[in-house]
């Protein structure tokens, strides 16, 4: 079986996970307990009112044709307008508008961990059973261990008295004078000043979000390199005299990122599950802080688009997964 041809299958396969989680998001938020008719209405809510805003919504038609024209839609991508948030506004406008804020606050989640976790679980690999392996792995383990909710608040107690807790270094002067926690401006982001001054609120967010991929990423990035450093082709290597340097990179290190692929590859859903608690302690108003507000609120378009957003991200994490596989190691093949 050729590349192309599995992945081609693969992409065929993912329709149907990708309508059970939609039909599954359908039936949790469209027959759970919030009505949107009420936070429509707020306290002008009465029986003729309530009736009147389902009759516009199509709220009181049956539940299958309902789930139907919701299906259709989501895999048409009319994602539909705003009921509650901003009302008439296109759910795809809405959704664009916060999403830079949590796109930003995601790529530093990802890249702390990277640059972070694994040249740390490499370095105690590459010197085992010494202090800087020792330290590393303990390192790794407490990081792991603390939650992300807890990890949230004390970032932003630190930060908040930085002067106090870090020896006199004010967080909120430095480089540009900004404040500990909010909403990053994205207007010009390309600018750097403006660059850096959204990246600083949002940055803590990140290293919070990405705690839990570093801790695995060092952990399982040590052991995998101790695997490939003491495998047999890496024997061979040394008998044959090729440098130090070279077993490293070209016989070790490309080997040791096999098993760190599926946990790169998870950030995504880290990012999806965890950036509603991180935006909200730290006030980035994100589209993690738009579901929460969206489902909390009633406004069913704008919690059901995201969330098949989510699902689509999740899939297509999981096919690219597959995808850095071969290219890492091109000996995986495409059968079964």
């Amino acid at each position: 079986m050729s590349r192309w041809t599995y992945f081609a299958k693969r992409f065929v396969l993912a329709i149907p996970v990708i309508l059970f989680g939609t039909s599954l998001t359908f039936f949790i938020i469209y027959a759970g307990p919030i009505d949107p008719a009420y936070a429509i209405l707020g306290i002008k809510a009465t029986p003729e009112a309530v009736a009147r805003i389902h009759r516009q919504l199509g709220l009181n038609q049956p539940l299958w044709e309902q789930w139907i024209d919701y299906v259709i839609d989501m895999f048409l991508f009319n994602l539909g307008d705003s009921w509650v948030i901003s009302p008439d506004t296109p759910a795809m406008q809405v959704i664009l508008a916060f999403a830079p804020r949590t796109i930003l606050m995601g790529a530093w989640a990802i890249l702390l961990p990277l640059f972070i976790g694994i040249p740390l679980g490499f370095y105690a690999g590459l010197n085992p059973n010494t202090l800087g392996d020792y330290t590393a792995s303990f390192g790794g383990i407490v990081w792991r261990a603390m939650p992300n909710f807890w990890l949230a608040v004390l970032m932003l107690m630190i930060l908040s008295r930085s002067e106090q807790f870090l020896f006199g270094f004010d967080w909120e002067s430095f480089i540009y004078s900004t404040n500990v926690a909010g909403a990053p401006d994205m207007k010009n982001i390309f600018k750097p000043k403006n660059f850096i001054m959204a990246s600083k609120l949002v940055i803590p967010g990140a290293l919070v979000l990405g705690s839990a991929s570093m801790g695995n990423e060092m952990r399982i990035g040590r052991t995998a390199f101790l695997e490939a450093r003491n495998s047999n082709y890496v024997e061979m290597a040394r008998a044959k005299g090729v440098p130090g340097r070279s077993i490293v990179w070209k016989h070790i290190f490309r080997n040791a990122l096999l098993p760190l692929i599926p946990v790169i590859t998870a950030e995504a859903g880290v990012l999806i599950g965890g950036s509603v608690l991180i935006e909200t302690v730290f006030g980035i108003n994100g589209i993690g802080w738009l579901f929460l507000t969206a489902v909390t609120s009633g406004d069913l378009p704008l919690a059901g688009s995201l969330m098949y957003i989510f699902i689509l991200l999740l899939v297509g994490m999981n096919i690219a997964q597959d995808f850095l596989y071969t290219i890492v190691d091109p000996r995986v093949g495409f059968e079964g």
